[in-house]
C-alpha cells in the first residue's frame, strides 16, 4: 500500500525542495492567470475573432495538460448554442470546415503537433482562427500567417496543467463574445476571485487537518480512486481530476459522470477492491486480519464524489420518470458506505457554471500535486515521461 508521510506535507521547506519546478506555486497563480489572460486578450483584439460575426461552426483543439478547454467549452455551451461546437485532440481536420467557420487550437507551448496541424490546415482552407500559446511560438506564426487573433500566454508557468486558466479564460471570452456561451469579463473576475480563496486554503503552510487538499490526498493515497460527478458539469471536472491523479501523482484513477456511470461504479462494489464480500475480506476488509501472516492489506476503494451546488439550475428540464441528480448521487454515495468504500465528498460553490467548475477543479489540482509531493514524487517531473519522449523523438 502506498504510504503517505503526512509530517512531510506540514512541512512547506520539505514540500518547496521536492516541487522542483513549483508547481504549487503555480497553481496559487490561477487567479492571477485568469487577470492576465483577459488583459492578453483584449490587447490580441479578442473582439476581432471570426471577423466579429457568429461563425457557422466552432471547432476547438487542444490535448494533454490543456484539453480539458475543449470539455469545458462543450459543457457550456452544449445548452444553448446557437451553432455547433465540436472538439478534436488531433488531425485530421474534418472536411466540412471552410472560411465560414471558426478554428480554436490551445497550446501552452505553442508546438503541440495536434492543435499546430489543424490550425495550420484550417488557415489553408481560409477558415477564422483563434490560437492560445506561447509568444512566437510556431502556433503563434501560423495564426498570423492565417490573419487570424492570437492570444499570448504567460510562459513562467512549469507545465500546460498548472496553465489551466492561462488557457481557458481567452476562449471563454471569444465564445461570450460571439454569443456561444454567457461568459463575460465579470463572470470571470469572480472566477479569478474563487481560484485566489482556494489558494489560501489550500496553501502549503496550511496543516493536513484543516486543509483541504491535503485531507483528500491523505484519504486518497490508501484507495483505488474513483472519480465521479453527478451531471455533465461535475463529470468535466472529473475527467480532470481523473487525468491530474495520473499525470500528477501517479495514481491510475477511472473517472464518469452520472447518470451514465452510476452502474459501472456501483457494480465495482462488488469486486476486489471493495471492503465487503469475499473478494473485500481477502484484500484487506477484515478487521481481524493479521498484517504479520496475511502481509500488508491491499489498498481499497475510494470514491470521491464531485457535487454541484444544490441550487444550480439543470441545463434542461428532466422527464417525469428521471431520478433527480441529487437523488442519484446520494444513492450512489450510500451504496459505496454500505460496501465499505472510502466515500469523499466534494461540494461546488454557488454561482455561474464556470464559478463552480472552478471552485472544484482547482481543489483537485491541489489534492492531486499534494499527493505526488506526499509520497515522495516531484509533481511535474516523471522518469518515464522523459524516457517516452526521448524514445518517440
Amino acid at each position: 500500500m502506498p504510504h503517505l508521510d503526512e509530517d512531510f506535507l506540514d512541512s512547506a521547506e520539505s514540500l518547496e525542495r521536492l516541487d522542483s519546478r513549483g508547481s504549487l506555486r503555480a497553481l496559487a497563480t490561477s487567479g492571477a492567470q485568469v487577470r492576465r489572460a483577459i488583459v492578453a486578450a483584449r490587447e490580441a483584439g479578442i473582439d476581432r475573432v471570426a471577423g466579429g460575426d457568429r461563425p457557422r461552426s466552432v471547432l476547438v483543439a487542444s490535448l494533454g495538460g490543456s484539453a480539458v478547454v475543449c470539455d469545458v467549452l462543450d459543457v457550456l455551451a452544449e445548452p444553448g448554442s446557437p451553432v455547433p461546437l465540436t472538439t478534436r485532440r488531433e488531425a485530421p481536420l474534418p472536411g466540412w470546415i471552410g472560411p465560414l467557420d471558426l478554428v480554436i487550437a490551445v497550446s501552452q507551448s505553442g508546438r503541440a503537433v495536434g492543435p499546430l496541424a489543424l490550425a495550420a490546415e484550417a488557415a489553408r482552407r481560409g477558415a477564422s482562427l483563434l490560437t492560445v500559446g506561447a509568444p512566437g511560438s510556431p502556433l503563434a506564426d501560423v495564426c498570423a500567417q492565417g490573419r487570424g487573433v492570437h492570444v499570448d500566454i504567460a510562459t513562467d508557468v512549469p507545465t500546460s496543467r498548472a496553465a489551466l486558466w492561462s488557457m481557458l479564460t481567452p476562449v471563454l471570452l471569444a465564445a461570450d463574445r460571439l454569443g456561444l456561451v454567457g461568459c463575460p469579463e465579470s463572470v470571470l473576475e469572480r472566477v479569478a476571485d474563487v481560484l485566489d480563496t482556494r489558494a489560501e486554503e489550500c496553501r502549503p503552510s496550511s496543516e493536513s487537518f484543516v486543509n483541504p487538499a491535503k485531507v483528500l490526498a491523505v484519504g486518497l493515497a490508501e484507495t483505488v480512486p474513483v472519480v465521479l460527478g453527478d451531471g455533465a458539469l461535475m463529470g468535466v471536472a472529473a475527467g480532470r481530476a481523473a487525468a491530474m491523479l495520473a499525470r500528477t501523482a501517479r495514481m491510475p484513477a477511472t473517472h464518469g459522470a452520472l447518470p451514465d456511470a452510476a452502474a459501472q461504479v456501483v457494480a465495482c462494489f462488488d469486486g476486489p477492491f471493495s471492503g465487503s464480500g469475499e473478494h473485500g475480506r481477502a484484500n484487506g476488509g477484515d478487521i481481524f486480519a493479521d498484517p504479520f501472516l496475511d502481509g500488508p492489506p491491499a489498498p481499497q476503494l475510494g470514491l470521491m464524489l464531485l457535487r454541484d451546488h444544490p441550487d444550480a439550475t439543470p441545463p434542461s428540464p428532466l422527464p417525469p420518470s428521471t431520478v433527480p441528480p441529487r437523488d442519484l448521487a446520494d444513492a450512489v454515495a450510500d451504496s459505496a458506505r454500505d460496501a465499505g468504500v472510502k466515500v469523499w465528498e466534494v461540494e461546488a460553490l454557488a454561482g455561474h457554471p464556470i464559478e463552480r467548475l472552478a471552485s472544484v477543479l482547482s481543489l483537485t489540482d491541489y489534492v492531486a500535486t499534494y499527493l505526488a509531493l506526499g509520497l515522495g514524487l516531484d509533481p511535474a517531473v516523471s522518469r518515464h515521461v522523459t524516457e517516452l519522449r526521448d524514445r518517440t523523438s
